[in-house]
């Protein structure tokens, strides 16, 4: 049975990919509550802001003569 170079190097990169993942799922940690609020109100604000440009542009495409 042959070994490869190639085959060698790939499962060295994915080693090192699995270990960098695992060192961040160690890192990471579940947001406070107040962290939460806050992340949920930004992103609410921002699905607002660029619902709220989307709709201006659709009326102003209404408006203007084609």
């Amino acid at each position: 049975m042959e070994i490869n170079s190639e085959s060698v190097k790939m499962s060295h990169i994915n080693e090192e990919f699995f270990k960098k993942y695992i060192r961040v799922l160690k890192l990471a940690r579940t947001p406070t509550r107040e962290e939460f609020q806050k992340i949920a109100l930004v992103a609410a604000v921002g699905v607002l802001l660029i619902g709220l440009v989307g709709f201006i542009i659709y009326e102003i495409m209404l408006v203007l003569p084609h």
